[in-house]
């Protein structure tokens, strides 16, 4: 028997909307519960339909991989079946999210995520592992990325991590027009096809600067009056991406919505309500944590003022203060 939806507010949106990292995968929501229920076999016929479709692949184990029974599931999976690469795979990442919070020893996850890259050297997805376990966007970061490129030149995931790796770079230098990160998003999004959305990299990029930014002291906790989408080359940046959008957006990649988030954010700190509006009608409740979090606000009252300001009056909307669930200066990358 199919549930009843749950209910709206006046805005259309459920009182309880928050970021699921799993997005609009249906298939991946009904394997995310049968992998917390111990049931491995709907993740096992995911990841096999999945195939090497790299950036789903890559969204689906991260997203199983943050349960926090992942590991144990995986574990137990590569027990009964020790050559498989998917059970190999979502323990490598299950192992990187513990690492990342503590829980596990960062040399085990490493090595759990060569142990998945032996297991399937044309799976980008285990070096995606790696990467995240990088805290700067130095040489071995470097390194990294590039193997990941190697197996699959756009990762959309990979990019975006190096963005936010890069965006911290020099943090306490204050704005710099000329930083590395605007630099390495333009060059990813012009080697790209027409058709790749890598094109919204250069809006990720200032994004992430911003949450250097404001966490140093540089900028207003306020995105919307920090004017860093007004700024310098921002607005032509933002009037690209948006016109990609418009010519090129394929509701088909898995990870569509997160750069929808990321150009609906820019273009109401932008203050450019109507474009905004458009954005915020297709992504419907899919909110993300990033970038709605920056500096230090809860993701989704940021994300109700936001599009309610955007809808109501076609303007820019100031958000309400803080939340507890932000990731502050240094965002969580445990989440996907």
């Amino acid at each position: 028997m199919l549930l009843p939806p749950p209910p709206v507010g006046p805005d259309g949106l459920s009182p309880d909307t928050a970021p699921d990292p799993a997005l609009d995968d249906e298939r991946l929501c009904a394997a995310r519960a049968a992998l917390a229920q111990g049931r491995r076999q709907p993740v096992r016929s995911l990841l096999a339909r999945t195939g090497d479709d790299w950036d789903r692949r890559a969204h689906r184990i991260a997203v199983l991989a943050l349960d926090p029974c992942a590991a144990a599931r995986a574990d137990e999976w590569l027990l009964a079946e020790p050559g498989s690469a998917d059970a190999a795979a979502l323990l490598a990442l299950a192992q990187v999210r513990r690492a990342l919070r503590g829980q596990e020893d960062p040399d085990a996850a490493r090595a759990a995520c060569l142990a998945a890259a032996e297991a399937a050297p044309a799976d980008p997805t285990p070096w995606l592992g790696l990467l995240r376990l990088e805290r700067t966007g130095g040489a071995r970061a470097v390194r990294i990325f590039e193997e990941i490129r190697a197996r699959h030149r756009d990762h959309h995931h990979a990019h975006h991590l190096m963005v936010a790796l890069l965006a911290a770079r020099r943090a306490d230098g204050g704005p710099d027009p000329l930083h590395e990160v605007y630099d390495f998003a333009a060059w990813a999004a012009e080697q790209a096809p027409a058709d790749s959305p890598l094109a919204i990299l250069p809006v990720v990029a200032h994004a992430e600067r911003y949450r250097v930014l404001a966490a140093h002291g540089f900028a207003p906790a306020d995105p919307v009056a920090s004017g860093h989408w007004r700024e310098g080359r921002a607005p032509d940046v933002m009037k690209a991406a948006f016109d990609w959008w418009l010519e090129w957006e394929h509701d088909d990649h898995p990870r569509h919505l997160v750069d929808l988030n990321f150009l609906a954010h820019a273009k109401v700190c932008e203050g450019r309500g109507a474009e905004a509006a458009a954005l915020f009608q297709r992504i419907g409740r899919h909110v993300t944590r990033r970038p709605w979090s920056y500096p230090d606000r809860d993701p989704a009252e940021a994300f109700r003022a936001a599009r309610a300001g955007a809808l109501r009056t076609g303007r820019s909307a100031r958000w309400p203060g803080g939340g507890s669930d932000a990731g502050g200066g240094r965002e969580d990358m445990t989440e996907v």
